[in-house]
């Protein structure tokens, strides 16, 4: 009957710090999924759910060596990258990265041809340069924050986001000189 009792204090505790978690980390984590996912909403909020669903079952061993944020944000990038298999994101590429297209260059919105090349560059980087890109370049975050929640350093994270900005220039080239 001990235990009982015991786990009932633990059990609200941490369906405490799951709602604190919930209400801190939603919006970002449903934005770093959206841009991981080629820009398909419905999967960013699946992969979100899913994450914030993982993370509430393995809350009791969270062991603190990392800000709960921070081990919350590696389980969304698995999770993300568990859902981006590339028959998956085939049949989603053409409704890509509309905010993403807007804050790299000032092209038009509705160009199907524009956002097909651009899904076809985004298609040639990696999990890690996507992920990198997608959190340092379209969520703001920081080299150092970004390099934590994928678990690399930070020298490492600057390589993925220089080979991914490399590959965009060089898959991109033609769109860029149509801009200037």
């Amino acid at each position: 009957m001990e235990t009982v009792v015991k786990s009932i204090p633990e059990k609200v505790e941490r369906q405490a710090q799951l709602v604190e978690l919930v209400q801190n980390e939603r919006d970002r984590a449903v934005a770093i999924a959206y841009h991981m996912l080629g820009g398909d909403r419905e999967a960013a909020l699946d992969a979100a759910q899913n994450a914030f669903l993982r993370a509430f079952e393995a809350l009791p061993v969270f062991r603190g060596d990392s800000s709960l944020s921070t081990w919350f944000l590696r389980i969304l990038i698995r999770e993300a990258a568990r859902l981006d298999r590339k028959s998956f994101l085939r049949e989603r590429w053409d409704r890509l990265w509309g905010r993403a297209q807007e804050q790299m260059v000032d092209l038009p919105r509705g160009d199907p041809e524009v956002k097909r090349q651009i899904a076809l560059a985004l298609e040639k980087l990696s999990q890690q340069q996507r992920a990198a890109f997608a959190m340092v370049h379209l969520e703001g975050m920081t080299v150092v924050a970004a390099a934590d929640v994928l678990a690399v350093a930070p020298g490492t994270l600057k390589s993925h986001l220089h080979r991914a900005l490399a590959t965009l220039r060089r898959e991109l080239g033609s769109l860029w000189e149509e801009v200037q």
